[in-house]
């Protein structure tokens, strides 16, 4: 079992909710303030912030408040555990047509 076992646990259970997956789409543009985060979704801003902190929690993103305006961020490298263990799913079969992509590209002339 890796050792990051349970950090992939925590974000795959928090981008397994539709809703934390459409925050971090948005999030992935640009950082916003929560209640920009919220308008697209029919709840209540306390709902809204329970997902964002189960986002937080799972080390996805980030926030910081000024005045009254709270700022969340995508946290940069929060899905690299995602990353990391899907690759490691790859089969040997996979790995071997990948060196044959690129053999084939260094190999093959220009123009053919």
């Amino acid at each position: 079992m890796p050792k990051y076992h349970d950090e992939l646990t925590e974000v795959l259970r928090a981008i397994a909710d539709p809703t934390r997956r459409a925050v971090v789409e948005r999030l992935a543009k640009s950082p916003a303030v929560v209640s920009e985060l919220a308008a697209p979704f029919e709840m209540a801003l306390p709902s809204l912030m329970q997902h964002l902190r189960v986002l937080e929690e799972a080390g996805l993103v980030t926030s910081h408040k000024h005045g009254r305006v709270r700022t969340v961020s995508l946290r940069p490298g929060g899905l690299d555990v995602v990353h990391l263990w899907l690759g490691e799913q790859r089969t040997p079969a996979e790995h071997q047509a990948d060196r044959l992509g690129l053999h084939l590209t260094r190999t093959t002339p220009k123009g053919t």
